[in-house]
């Protein structure tokens, strides 16, 4: 009979080269993040200035902690279209809970909504076999017409003071939301690499019908992961709103093809089975220098959707050819 040492053994050579090919990855991310930053601190004086440094943490959070849960379900072969809308749908169930409710309850309450939209994305496209764009673009529009219903298409003001120290607020001299944001890709980290859970996500992008066959809960995980990116929506918008101290019914508008864009610029393949959230943080730092030093260049608000557009596609090119030169294959089902 085997033992689970025997059997943790085995798995460790594979173990040990999924974590490989994906550190081949981070390096080369964390290597197009440095020479962004230096060619950006050359052409601006103000590029690393603190209040600069500050302005990029705190433009990374939002993106940041949605591209967490996009990043869970593009590792499974999936998209999430309506991420966008359900930070401004759960933004507005949050301030109306704030007006009822304390900070605590209503903040929970927001991230069970999200979670709850979550779920209804992922049992529709899990049992229903939907194609998982087709039901997060009706989720998408959903999201947005309920957070225009339950406003009257007005926005929330008049916010507690005390949600405003989520963003105001340091510990150890760094911000508090983005000292959130790192302790959430921590642990998103840990799951992914470590837990069993996360070798099945893997697992299920790499080959869903081998991962079903090996005896995984695959609709299980099919369906956690969109839960996992709607309540991660969710504390988004708990984040915005504490930046802002309002609330708008169409708050993060768009913000579905910004962590799209940070999760494919971090290494993570569209086909699943491939990618890790070290890659979409530094994904969403590119992406948070790029908008950055387009600001600090005067570059026209007008163009700047263009500049960033090439730039992420020549990104995503360059990323495709080299791992292709350095022959990195996909993670088959027995790596997982």
């Amino acid at each position: 009979m085997t033992t689970k040492t025997e059997a943790a053994s085995r798995r460790s050579p594979a173990t040990i080269r999924r974590l490989f090919r994906a550190a081949q990855l981070e390096l080369r991310m964390l290597a197009l993040l440095a020479l962004l930053s230096l060619a950006l601190s050359l052409i601006s004086p103000y590029f690393f200035t603190l209040s600069n440094i500050l302005n990029l943490m705190d433009q990374s959070v939002i993106t940041g902690i949605v591209a967490i849960g996009q990043t869970f379900v593009i590792l499974t072969a999936g998209i999430d279209l309506s991420v966008g809308s359900l930070t401004g749908a759960t933004g507005i169930v949050f301030g109306l809970a704030l007006a009822e409710l304390p900070l605590p309850i209503a903040i929970i309450v927001a991230v069970l909504t999200g979670g709850l939209a979550g779920f209804v994305n992922g049992f529709i496209i899990t049992k229903g076999r939907v194609a998982a764009f087709i039901v997060t673009l009706g989720m998408m529009s959903i999201g947005r017409s309920m957070a225009y219903v339950l406003s009257g298409a007005n926005s929330i003001t008049q916010l507690p003071e005390s949600l405003g120290n989520l963003a105001s607020s340091t510990i150890l001299g760094l911000p508090t939301n983005f000292v959130m944001l790192v302790i959430l890709y921590a642990m998103a980290w840990y799951y992914l690499t470590f837990a069993k859970g996360g070798r099945t996500i893997y697992a299920i992008g790499s080959n869903v019908e081998a991962a079903r066959t090996a005896g995984l809960r695959v609709d299980f995980y099919s369906i956690l992961v969109y839960v996992i990116s709607g309540a991660l929506s969710a504390v988004a918008a708990v984040f915005l709103a504490a930046r802002i101290l309002s609330i708008d019914p169409i708050a993060a508008t768009g913000l579905e093809l910004d962590t799209i864009a940070a999760v494919v610029i971090g290494g993570a393949s569209l086909f699943g089975g491939r990618g890790t959230v070290l890659g979409t943080f530094m994904g969403v730092f590119i992406m948070v220098l790029i908008r950055n030093g387009l600001n600090l260049l005067n570059v026209n608000p007008y163009w700047q959707g263009t500049a960033i557009g090439s730039i992420i596609v020549a990104a995503v090119l360059l990323e495709r050819f080299l791992s292709a030169r350095a022959g990195i294959r996909r993670l088959e089902p027995e790596d997982a």
